[in-house]
């Protein structure tokens, strides 16, 4: 139980138990944790529990920074309002006396209302200001900041300071060693091809290929690709265009075995994505390839990376499709993205 009560915008007291709503998102949820690592040194006693959709809790089971996950399924047994009222009665039963909300969605806060949670803290986006017994207001300042500053931007707003902006992820050594007996011997770079939010965030098959081709006869490394099941038709047509041997992985792992896959590379190819940021929170070396969106808010968070973009008109637009002609994409070219890669090795020690 808590041992106090909570009385205007800082929390004021030391919760036995906090709910945490995660982002749905890979890449938003990696950019969390080091609001979840400020929650856990605020209340190192307290238990906390992370609810989030299946993906994201496999991403963060296990993980230092929480207990345990709940997995709110939204597209199967949590479906629609019945399932949103099942799973908030669930976790009632749990008595939560602290939920923090990362995710921004009205959702949110109807969820810790009805699981009946007496402090409930967040931002006050999506018209949820009235769920929520500690708002915290969004300013224009708030918006413009990198993801991971935004969540801690909000933390800051309860009276919970910064831990480090560091994002973290955790694999077990079971998980490592068979990684690393997949890969085999030599340096390994990964290319991940995909993007879940759209095709506007998509560089090319045909160039990634070449990026590939290049670095087996260039620089030495092996070549893995990595990405999800939707899409194992971009991995083939990579493969097929390669003259150079690939371990082809789209499609092909769990969350936590692409995770440490990542891990276990010393170089990661990729476009803005959910793997982009994995990588970044196990500290692999990283070239981010950025057209629609905003480098300056989705970044990886990491020591060693370079960002490869083109300054037009048109971006950032944040679209999932471009209904123009992709030239913020289109105009990235196989050159530039392999002399990154060349900086990026040259300043590493």
């Amino acid at each position: 139980m808590a041992s106090s009560a909570c009385q205007g915008g800082v929390l004021k007291l030391i919760p036995g138990k906090i709910l945490v709503r995660f982002p749905n998102w890979i890449g938003d949820a990696v950019m969390s944790t080091p609001a979840l690592g400020a929650i856990r040194a605020a209340f190192p006693s307290s238990r906390i529990v992370l609810a989030a959709n299946p993906v994201v809790c496999e991403l963060m089971s296990p993980h230092p920074y929480c207990d345990s996950v709940v997995a709110f399924d939204k597209m199967g047994p949590h479906r629609g309002v019945a399932g949103l009222w099942k799973f908030s009665r669930g976790i009632a039963a749990e008595g939560f006396d602290l939920a923090i909300l990362l995710q921004n969605a009205i959702g949110a806060g109807l969820m810790a209302a009805m699981a009946g949670i007496e402090t409930r803290a967040g931002y006050n986006t999506d018209g949820r200001g009235f769920l929520l017994t500690h708002p915290v207001r969004l300013s224009k300042q708030a918006l413009g900041l990198h993801h991971t500053q935004y969540y801690l931007e909000m933390l800051a707003g309860l009276g919970i300071p910064s831990a480090g902006v560091q994002p973290r992820l955790e694999c077990t050594q079971a998980e490592i060693n068979r990684a690393v007996a997949l890969l085999g011997p030599g340096r390994w770079a990964a290319i991940n091809p995909g993007a879940a939010y759209g095709a506007a965030k998509r560089w090319y098959p045909q160039r990634f290929a070449g990026v590939a081709d290049a670095l087996a006869s260039d620089f030495g490394f092996k070549l893995l690709l990595v990405g999800s099941p939707a899409e194992s038709g971009i991995g083939s047509e990579i493969e097929s265009t390669m003259s150079s041997d690939v371990l082809n992985m789209v499609g092909k792992t769990s969350v936590r075995e692409l995770m440490a896959l990542l891990a276990s590379t010393q170089l990661v190819i990729t476009n803005d994505s959910g793997p982009m940021h994995v990588a970044a929170a196990f500290d692999r070396p990283v070239v981010a390839l950025f057209g629609p969106t905003d480098h300056k808010v989705t970044s990886p968070v990491c020591s060693s990376f370079s960002l490869v973009r083109k300054e037009t008109e048109c971006a950032p637009c944040l679209k999932r499709q471009c209904p123009r002609d992709h030239r913020c994409m289109a105009e990235i070219s196989v050159e530039e993205v392999l002399g990154a890669v060349d900086a990026l090795i040259k300043d590493r020690p």
